[in-house]
């Protein structure tokens, strides 16, 4: 029996489709599989070419070695404390600043928020030196909260938060000022629970980025013990003198990428919500 030629094509395009996806899956694994590799290998083994291939003598001592150069514990503490009340404190302005925006109307709104917009366009490196001189007024230097207060709000989180606001129904924050609702009551009891896909989204985007930050740490902080993750990993291999120790340098990226990918478990289901709510709009 002779198959329909567009069975035929569509199984095909699958095929190609399955091909294509598998490529780009191990593409993007590929660089965090070699990085757990070469963290595996003892200190001394050659990480050249086909040696990092090389199973037999595979190890965890590099993890403790960690430790003992840098305090790691310290350290993720600091990342965990600045990752945690950044992300808060970013959610809550970001999304109180978009309602206003979205939702109340007052003189200049409009050009406020594009004036707002504007400031996207500005590279952040401008913002180094006077940021810098206003934490040292405030005696902030050196402190965790240097890295917390200047992004509590960001143009692109209120610029986010506003263009998800806006899709809540006029009419449902009309039924709260009619049965009395002030405007932060009905942000705070209305809107915030309408729009936690957004809220998850933007959590899990300031989440990495702060974790992952690595500038403004260098630029404010100064002890070791208030090194973020990120800047101490760096002093790995001062800590080993003039030869680089790249299975430990592997071992300390390896304990600073898990919590980025525990919360993204955690908020990936939140993300498929979002991705699929307009499918189900009427």
């Amino acid at each position: 029996m002779k198959r329909p030629s567009g069975t035929i094509s569509a199984r095909a395009g699958r095929w190609i489709c399955y091909t294509l996806m598998l490529i780009i899956t191990v593409y993007s694994i590929l660089p965090a599989a070699w990085m757990m590799l070469i963290a595996l290998h003892p200190k001394s083994s050659s990480m050249t070419g086909a040696a990092v291939l090389d199973m037999s003598n595979l190890t965890l001592s590099n993890f403790p070695e960690v430790n003992r150069l840098i305090p790691v514990w310290t350290n993720i503490g600091n990342s965990l404390f600045t990752t945690a009340i950044g992300t808060v404190t970013t959610l809550f302005f970001c999304s109180l600043a978009g309602f206003a925006f979205a939702k109340i109307r007052f003189p200049g709104r409009e050009f406020l928020f594009y004036a707002l917009v504007g400031t996207m366009l500005v590279p952040p490196e401008v913002a180094v030196i006077p940021l810098f001189m206003i934490m040292t007024d405030l005696s902030l230097t050196n402190s965790l909260w240097s890295l917390i207060i200047p992004k509590m709000a960001t143009a692109v989180g209120i610029f986010y938060m506003r263009q998800y606001i806006k899709a809540v129904p006029d009419e449902v924050i009309e039924a709260a000022r009619v049965d009395g609702c002030g405007p932060f009551r009905t942000y705070w009891q209305i809107v915030l629970p309408m729009i936690k896909p957004g809220l998850a989204v933007w959590t899990t985007l300031t989440v990495i980025a702060r974790w992952n930050d690595f500038f403004w740490p260098l630029v404010f902080l100064r002890s070791q013990e208030k090194y973020t993750l990120m800047q101490a990993i760096s002093l790995l291999p001062v800590g080993e003198g003039l030869s680089t120790p790249w299975p430990i340098i592997m071992a300390g990226t390896a304990i600073a990428i898990v919590p980025p990918v525990i919360g993204y478990v955690i908020f990936q289901r939140f993300q498929k919500a979002d991705m699929t709510a307009g499918a189900v709009k009427g």
